[in-house]
């Protein structure tokens, strides 16, 4: 079986990707699992960072990399907090977690009507560290954002970023279901079948 690295030490993303890479055959391995550190992030796109996880990740480790940079973006807030979702709960005095996260944007919400909000992953894949030509896939989940938690599956702001079309929050859907619809399942559907066209055609 055909290992990438993944580039992030995210257990959430892990378990997520995995299972949705495993009818291509390959195991995804973190980052850390091979002794190698997290990449700067100083870009304020999702796809520019998500590049260069993944190229640090391929020239640490000598393997094909996968990267995922996801994050938030709220209409209010002019499609803030994005590539700083992470570290959102920071900017406001708690310390760097989901739940604080969820906290922090709720507490910042409270007075606003409009609650549209998107999740959004951008995953993208090299075969090398300088491959000139990367493999990018956009997933973008649209909702709105719930005034509490509601379900329990799932991590970030899976609990209140509730889908219209389902009638739920993304933690209150059966995992299978969370999987396919989500930013970053959609974002995982499209790489399988690029990896599928351009690189596993090209080994076949």
């Amino acid at each position: 079986m055909k290992r990438i690295v993944l580039a992030s030490n995210n257990a959430g993303k892990l378990a997520e990707l995995q299972a949705m890479f495993a009818p291509l055959g390959v195991a995804l391995v973190t980052q850390a699992s091979l002794n190698i550190g997290e990449a700067e992030e100083p870009f304020h796109t999702f796809v520019e960072n998500a590049l260069a996880k993944a190229r640090h990740a391929a020239r640490q480790s000598g393997l094909p990399a996968l990267a995922d940079d996801a994050g938030l973006c709220v209409d209010a807030f002019g499609g803030l907090p994005g590539v700083q979702t992470a570290f959102y709960a920071t900017q406001f005095g708690y310390s760097k977690s989901d739940d604080n996260n969820v906290r922090a944007l709720l507490e910042q919400m409270a007075g606003i009507d409009n609650r549209r909000a998107a999740l959004v992953s951008t995953l993208v894949a090299v075969r090398h560290a300088d491959d000139p030509e990367p493999l990018i896939a956009v997933g973008r989940a649209a909702g709105e954002i719930t005034r509490q938690p509601m379900g329990s599956n799932g991590f970030g702001f899976d609990p209140v970023m509730f889908i219209p079309r389902f009638g739920k929050t993304f933690a209150e859907l059966p995992v299978d279901v969370k999987n396919a619809h989500s930013h970053r399942g959609q974002a995982a559907q499209k790489m399988l079948v690029l990896m599928r066209e351009n690189w596993l055609a090209a080994d076949a």
